[in-house]
């Protein structure tokens, strides 16, 4: 794979990335990004970089236009018109801003767009449509073009209540208090805003033209942003009840946004207690029902959500397995951003650790995808046991994992942690094909979601028992399902069928009314494969 050297003042930086890219969009995917307003037209020429290192290829016509003959035989060039399939180095000649939000890629939606239900023909060849996922770390949101399913561009950042608790619950509880209620409600607002703002501003695109906005999210999440029932979300008796989180008007948040204030604004509503409606969503994004029986979705996060199609019955539920799965609430966890250690291997020579930095910056931590692997890695050296125990070589204070400007020390309670939150997705399971009637051997489908997925090592996943055994071409990382399926709802002409259908084959299960709740949960305790005893037909 090339490497993208960005020259900086005190730090080169390198950043691999694939053929056929152009250098704005492996920039955008970083925390460096340089000054754009075309959406990478080229028309702009705010992107201008200077090429010291490698060939960035023959200059596009509007390169040749914007630059002329002078600049270009400098080495200057247009970011988004270089495509280098080979290594590169760079100076950012017109730096950007910084932002607390970074990239999602271009291009035509992840939505199922091979169906011919599509929504009916918007005003204009120009209208815009917005999909936001609510999670409760991260909030992605995307801007489309409505007539061609295109994605125009996207975004993806922090939910800026993780400032007051990375867990669901202590928010929950925080909203007790009606001025922190509505504080919470307007942070989220404010954040969607600035996202689409951010947009708007970098690509050159005219908010006035959004039409339309979908948004998903899980139950808490929807509650808290409309100010709705979140105080019910804390007695269990609802937990496997149809709770109205629906907002009273959404009218003002088109002005909050910036976007068309006619623009119609839909809030999906979730199916019940802590079962919302990104897990919906990511059913009908991955077609969970379509594909026969045996065929699971866990939508990795703070508040992990799990669906299992026996065929007849969609049967769903959420396990509270913490933030670890998002790398917050560790010592040495971060979200998936730039500085996370997001893959891990141990050298078979050196018995030394190497690792992959997002965006290739100095590694600050370890994101959920990275901690799977450490822990495998640690497992399988016997520097850790199965029981979460280390080693009596290593220190009292962790595994030291990095030394520099930034310690990365895996503690005793981080491996506690994430044990817990394995345990709490190991329960699950188990209830759901309980159930079902049916065992591991009958799966023939695993969908993996969410932004842990996105870099999951099926093989760590399965050795430490956070996942099942089985043929690997039976699991698939299948991203932001719940994003991919907001798209879909958007620009589907069926979705309300598409949800009606779900709803109706969906079974809700409360993991804590379990009778033997607690004895499957330490039975998942452990760093090992999960035991199926008829293994994998």
């Amino acid at each position: 794979m090339p490497i993208l050297t960005i020259k900086l003042p005190d730090e080169d930086r390198h950043i691999p990335f694939t053929h056929g890219r152009s250098v704005r969009d492996v920039l955008d995917e970083t925390d460096i990004r340089v000054r754009a307003a075309c959406n990478g037209m080229g028309a702009c020429g705010l992107c201008r970089i200077e090429i010291v290192g490698g060939n960035g290829g023959e200059p596009s016509v509007n390169e040749l236009t914007i630059l002329g003959t002078g600049l270009l035989s400098q080495g200057v060039r247009l970011a988004c018109q270089v495509k280098a399939d080979h290594d590169l180095r760079i100076v950012i000649l017109n730096p950007s801003l910084p932002s607390v939000w970074r990239c999602l890629d271009k291009g035509w939606s992840t939505a199922s767009l091979s169906s011919t239900a599509r929504m009916p023909y918007p005003k204009t060849k120009h209208s815009l449509g917005v999909t936001v996922d609510l999670g409760t770390t991260h909030i992605s949101i995307s801007l489309l073009e409505l007539f061609a399913g295109r994605r125009l561009a996207g975004r993806c950042g922090l939910n800026p209540q993780a400032a007051l608790s990375a867990d669901v619950l202590t928010r929950l509880i925080s909203a007790k208090s009606v001025e922190q209620a509505e504080k919470l409600s307007r942070q989220v607002l404010w954040a969607i805003g600035d996202g689409l703002r951010d947009i708007g501003s970098r690509e050159g695109i005219d908010l006035q033209r959004v039409e339309r906005v979908v948004l998903v999210g899980n139950t808490a999440m929807l509650a808290l942003l409309s100010g709705q029932n979140y105080h019910l979300l804390l007695q269990p008796r609802y937990w496997c009840e149809s709770i109205d989180c629906l907002p009273l008007e959404t009218h003002s948040w088109g002005s909050t946004w910036g976007i068309n204030p006619e623009a119609v604004i839909e809030v999906i509503p979730p199916l019940a207690g802590f079962v919302g409606s990104d897990l919906l969503s990511g059913i009908i994004a991955t077609r969970l029902m379509e594909y026969g029986p045996g065929a699971l979705l866990v939508d990795f996060g703070t508040n992990s959500e799990i669906a299992l199609w026996d065929g007849n019955n969609l049967w769903v539920t959420s396990a509270a397995g913490g933030p670890a799965f998002e790398g917050c609430g560790i010592s040495c966890g971060m979200p998936a951003e730039p500085g996370a250690i997001f893959r891990l291997n141990v050298s078979d020579t050196t018995g030394e650790f190497a690792f992959d930095v997002i965006a290739g910056a100095e590694p600050r931590g370890l994101c959920g995808s990275g901690l799977v692997d450490l822990l495998a890695s640690l497992v399988r050296k016997r520097i850790l046991n199965n029981k979460g125990q280390f080693a009596l070589s290593v220190p009292k204070y962790g595994f030291p994992l990095c030394r520099g400007n930034q310690e990365i020390i895996l503690t005793k309670r981080d491996v506690d942690i994430f044990q817990r939150a394995k345990a709490a997705i190991g329960v699950a399971f188990k209830v759901l094909l309980t159930k079902a009637g049916m065992g591991y051997h009958e799966l023939r489908r695993i969908c993996i979601g969410g932004v842990f997925g996105q870099y999951l090592n099926i093989v760590n996943a399965q050795e430490i028992g956070l996942l099942p055994t089985m043929p690997e071409q039976f699991l698939e990382t299948a991203g932001n399902t719940a994003h991919a399926g907001c798209e879909t709802l958007l620009l589907s002409l069926d979705s309300e069928e598409c949800l009606r259908e779900v709803r109706s084959r969906a079974i809700t299960v409360n993991l804590s009314n379990c009778t033997d709740f607690e004895t499957l949960f330490l039975e998942h305790l452990y760093l090992q494969p999960i035991n199926d005893n008829r293994g994998h037909g």
